[in-house]
């Protein structure tokens, strides 16, 4: 991995949301947003103590971090954690909808529909809840951006044993595509971040295989770290990618091109 690029105050004054802040992508992004300049940070999750670490580091970076437990797979949580960024920032700037779930490898026949229902109520359903909360206070201020977590699995399946999740991830580009296109003319930028083989808790918890195996099928040789593709998303999410709409940006280490 690189060193961290010196920071470049592209979040400054913004007031952005993360979903599944509390780790990996989603915890390292809301960082390099804080580090950017951010004036506040929402950080979004399930499990309150991480998302309150987040925070806490973001706080430690100057920027004014709130920690809101949600679980994006309720609309009433998600439209309770839209209004807490207005009533308390008095508006929502850049939302990157991060959380996702990762079925364990295995053979679709041997995934249940519980399985099934779990990975996409996170990939897909709650990614349509943000949207639809998040889109009118955006279209009411007349600007916003947005970043969706896709992945390369929606793009093409890198590794049997993940059906579901890139089923999911083919359905969350095409519906950031749609969502773009729908909202571009009223001012609002919508683009998808897809990652390719990055090492965090929810990879290493699917079972995608042996580190160094997975590596070195990779043109760089080595597995992607959430700060490097948290890079990613915080160019995407802000004025530095302006011109930039619908697209879904491969933070991926040459997988696609190989």
């Amino acid at each position: 991995m690189s060193e961290a690029l010196p920071a470049a105050m592209r979040m400054r004054s913004k007031v952005c949301l993360v979903t599944g802040g509390g780790s990996g992508i989603g915890r390292a992004t809301a960082l390099r947003m804080a580090s950017e300049g951010a004036e506040a940070i929402l950080v979004a999750g399930r499990r309150e103590a991480e998302i309150e670490a987040t925070a806490d580091s973001c706080r430690a970076l100057g920027t004014e971090a709130i920690a809101c437990q949600t679980d994006i797979t309720r609309e009433d949580e998600v439209a309770r954690l839209v209004a807490t960024a207005v009533a308390r920032c008095g508006r929502l700037d850049v939302a990157f909808n991060n959380a996702g779930f990762q079925e364990r490898r295995a053979p679709l026949e041997e995934q249940g529909t519980d399985i099934y229902d779990s990975v996409f109520d996170t990939n897909v359903r709650a990614l349509f809840l943000c949207l639809r909360h998040q889109l009118p206070v955006m279209l009411a201020q007349g600007r916003g951006s947005i970043v969706v977590n896709a992945s390369v699995s929606g793009m093409r399946n890198p590794n049997p044993g993940f059906s579901l999740y890139s089923a999911s991830k083919a359905a969350a580009i095409s519906l950031t595509r749609s969502a773009a296109m729908e909202n571009a003319p009223r001012g609002i930028r919508i683009n998808a971040i897809a990652p390719g083989r990055v090492v965090t808790d929810m990879m290493l918890r699917a079972g995608v295989g042996d580190v160094a195996t997975v590596s070195a099928g990779l043109p760089l040789r080595r597995m992607g770290s959430p700060e490097e593709v948290a890079e990613a998303v915080v160019w995407l999410s802000s004025d530095a990618s302006s011109y930039v709409v619908g697209h879904v940006l491969a933070a991926d280490g040459g997988f696609l091109a190989s």
